[in-house]
């Protein structure tokens, strides 16, 4: 988990490279009411996921970056869901991403 949590924050901060807004990183966590596991949040006030790549960002090889192989996302998602969580991303308001990741208590 520690590598997954370093790769969704990396990323978060990587595409936070704007100079039109401040760069704000947040990361929260919270009790998930539907399953009694625990959220994580990562939120960045970065570049957003353009609308025609949502569909592909967990794909093997895909990257929005220069020098990016494509694993990070993928490689995360198939961590978590390996000890029984998910990892869901969506739109911050009013810029950038937020990355869910929600993992069973184990109590």
């Amino acid at each position: 988990m520690h590598q997954v949590f370093l790769n969704l924050i990396t990323n978060a901060i990587e595409a936070m490279a704007v100079t039109d807004r401040a760069h704000l990183l947040r990361v929260t966590s919270d009790i998930d009411s539907n399953s009694s596991g625990v959220v994580v949040t990562v939120e960045d006030s970065g570049t957003g996921i353009d609308k025609k790549n949502e569909a592909r960002i967990f794909e093997t090889f895909f990257s929005t970056k220069p020098a990016g192989m494509g694993m990070g996302l993928a490689i995360c998602r198939s961590a978590i869901e390996s000890h029984g969580g998910s990892l869901k991303v969506s739109a911050n308001n009013p810029y950038g991403t937020r990355v869910h990741v929600v993992l069973p208590s184990g109590g």
